[in-house]
Formats: structure tokens, C-alpha cells, sequence
């Protein structure tokens, strides 16, 4: 049996993918240790799962809601995942060197994993939990590509002494992309990247949720901006929650910094919801445009509304609209009347659910966390003829 090292960030749309995976792992009889923050892994994939500390940046990832674009691209780097890096590597180092792992798996925006992997010599997989990074989305960006480069050179004389030279977003050893094509589209793949659909597990999630308010034959909306989006998400949530107050629906909005006051009586503001039971009784989702979001909806078959607001949002949003499972509405200009016209549209427009329903077919038909285990199976070093096990 193998033992495998999860290196995550303190991102729960990063760490709730390898839950699955994880599980299925440790189903086989393999051995599973994580490298991050012990109170948000535990949260997500279980109080007794064993995690290795390592130190992080203060005050998280947070940001001004007029920070997008090109500006949000710099801030993203410069300002979390690089001294994320930093701060990650000593725990990193002690994990790999106390655990003894067969494969590290990294999480593409947690460089410091393959990074620290690579100078120690340990085989190492990376985890691709948004196909932004697939999408080539420098391509016709060569200065930013060039700036992005010389941030992860100069990070790999810091913490990795200058050993190594593989991209650590992209292990040569293969890379777990958590989509399929019929969301990802016809983006050129070298063959070391395995798309295994989307990792759904089960969660802990609220025993509070008011089931009742749901029992109607009204349809039902999900208004939800993710967990990573709490300084942009006022004003948006408040249009959404206006414009379907106004509407012949039940929304269930989720509203963790509690932004939102007055709403209609068809409107429940909850700071969270469980979002895997809620999705199977949902019709449409409003989002924006996060890939755990995305491939979670459409996993149950539910179009969308999508209002991206930066970083790999913009990308997935596009893949959405191409795949026919949804539309894109401005999240910085769409008021109350827009965004109940883009609910209304994919609630009765041709094709949407259609759309949704042919994705999540391919994602299931992908395999998720048994294919992504088959794959990290597959990735331990085979013994050599005769040899005897370490372990």
C-alpha cells in the first residue's frame, strides 16, 4: 500500500475536492497525511484526518471589490500565493521528511508542494481544482506569463534551493484536472493531464437548513458567491435577492458576512447552506463562477447564472456559456431587473437544463475520486524486481 501527501491551501473550494479523493484512498488501504491547516482540513474531511501544521500568511486572501483584472492577477500572487509559499515551505520540508510519502499531491496554487517535492527528490502530483491553468490563459499574455515566471524562479532559490526546473503548477508526473471536456472545451492537453471529473464527497453541512421552506412547487434559486468572496459580494447579493423577490420562486441566498438586510418573503438569507442536499432540490443557480460551484451544479444537472468577478472566474464562466449550461451577466453592472431576467431565461429558455444535465453525465461517466485514486495508484513507484518493502 502507498502513503500519499495532500498539500493544500487555507481555501475550502481547494481542499473540498481531495475529501473524495481521499476517502477513496484510504478505502483502498492506502495511507493519507495532509500538509495545511489543520482546523480547516479537519472541518472538511474529518476530525481525526492527520495533518501536518504549516505556517501561513496573515489575514488570509482578501481583497477590495474593485480589485479585478490585471490588478487582482498581481495582488493574487504577489501579495497570498507566493508568501503562502513562503510560509508554507518549513511545514512542507517536515512533512515530506517526517511522513515519507510515495506521491505528494499539490495543489496547482499551493507551489510550495511541488516545489519542496521536486528539490527532495519525491514523486509528486498536482492537483488542478480549476481548469484555468488548462485553458493556457497567458497565452496571449507573454509579459505577464514572463512576470508570473520570474516570481516562481526567484520563489525556488528561496525555499527550494534552486533544485529543480518543472513548473510547479504542472508536475511532469501528471496533473488531476477535476473537469471533462464537455465543460472544459477542445483546449489542447499533453497526456499527462487526466480528466477525472469532478471529486464529489460528502460534507459536513448545517442540520438546521429549514427543509419546510422549501416544500412548494415554486422553483427554487441558489444565490451563492463561494467563500473566498466576501469583500465584493454586498452589492451584488443585494441586486440578486431585489430582483428575485420579484420573482414567482423560492431563492435560498447565502450570505456568510451577513451583508444583507430587508428582504422579500419569498428570500432566505442563511450565512450558510448545505450546498450538496440543496442542489438536488434547486432549478438554477446564480454564482460566480467558482470551479467548485460550477462543477457542483452541474454535476446535479442545474444551469446557471454566472457573474464572475476575477482571477480563474472569467474562464470558467466563458466555459459555462460555451457549454450551453448557462449565462453570463456583469457582476460589477447588473442590477435587480438583469439578473431576474438571466434567472428567468435559463429557468425557461430552451436547452439550459439540457445543456446541464449532458455535462454532469460526462462527469459522472469520468469516474471522480475512484478514477483521480486509480490515477495516484497507478503513480507509486514500483519496486524493483526482488527488492523488499520499506515499509
Amino acid at each position: 500500500m502507498g502513503r500519499f501527501l495532500f498539500v493544500v491551501p487555507p481555501l475550502t473550494g481547494h481542499v473540498n475536492p481531495l475529501v473524495g479523493v481521499a476517502g477513496a484512498l484510504g478505502a483502498r488501504g492506502h495511507e493519507v497525511a495532509w500538509a495545511g491547516v489543520g482546523e480547516i482540513v479537519r472541518s472538511l474531511a474529518g476530525a481525526g484526518a492527520p495533518v501536518y501544521e504549516c505556517a501561513m500568511p496573515e489575514g488570509g486572501l482578501s481583497r477590495t471589490a474593485d480589485l479585478r483584472g490585471p490588478g487582482a492577477l498581481q495582488f493574487l500572487w504577489e501579495d497570498f500565493l507566493i508568501p503562502l509559499a513562503d510560509r508554507m515551505a518549513t511545514g512542507v520540508h517536515e512533512a515530506i521528511g517526517e511522513f515519507r510519502p510515495d506521491v505528494v499531491v499539490a495543489d496547482q496554487q499551493t507551489v510550495a508542494g511541488g516545489l519542496v517535492a521536486e528539490a527532495l527528490g519525491a514523486r509528486w502530483i498536482t492537483s488542478a481544482t480549476t481548469s484555468a491553468e488548462l485553458a493556457d490563459p497567458f497565452r496571449e499574455l507573454p509579459k505577464v506569463a514572463a512576470w508570473l515566471e520570474t516570481l516562481l524562479h526567484e520563489l525556488r532559490g528561496r525555499i527550494a534551493g534552486g533544485r529543480g526546473s518543472a513548473d510547479p503548477r504542472m508536475s511532469p508526473h501528471g496533473v488531476l484536472a477535476f473537469t471533462t471536456r464537455e465543460l472544459l472545451g477542445p483546449h489542447p492537453l499533453p497526456d499527462n493531464v487526466w480528466l477525472v471529473g469532478p471529486s464529489i464527497a460528502a460534507r459536513p453541512s448545517s442540520s438546521d437548513f429549514p427543509w419546510e421552506w422549501l416544500a412548494t412547487t415554486a422553483r427554487t434559486v441558489l444565490v451563492t458567491l463561494g467563500t473566498a468572496n466576501l469583500d465584493a459580494s454586498a452589492r451584488f447579493l443585494a441586486a440578486a435577492a431585489e430582483g428575485l423577490a420579484g420573482m414567482p420562486v423560492r431563492a435560498v441566498v447565502a450570505d456568510p458576512g451577513g451583508v444583507l438586510g430587508e428582504v422579500g418573503e419569498n428570500v432566505l438569507v442563511r450565512s450558510h447552506v448545505p450546498q450538496l442536499p440543496l442542489l438536488e432540490r434547486v432549478d438554477a443557480v446564480v454564482c460566480h463562477g467558482g470551479h467548485n460551484t460550477v462543477a457542483e451544479s452541474l454535476w446535479h444537472g442545474v444551469p446557471m447564472v454566472v457573474a464572475p468577478i476575477r482571477d480563474d472566474q472569467p474562464i470558467v464562466a466563458g466555459q459555462v456559456v460555451a457549454a450551453g449550461a448557462g449565462v453570463r451577466v456583469r457582476f460589477g453592472r447588473s442590477g435587480p431587473a438583469k439578473i431576474a431576467a438571466a434567472v428567468d431565461e435559463v429557468l425557461t429558455g430552451d436547452g439550459y437544463r439540457r445543456a446541464a444535465e449532458r455535462v454532469g453525465r460526462s462527469f459522472r461517466a469520468a469516474g471522480g475520486s475512484a478514477a483521480a485514486a486509480a490515477r495516484l495508484e497507478a503513480a507509486l513507484p514500483q519496486p524493483a524486481a526482488g527488492s523488499a518493502s520499506r515499509r
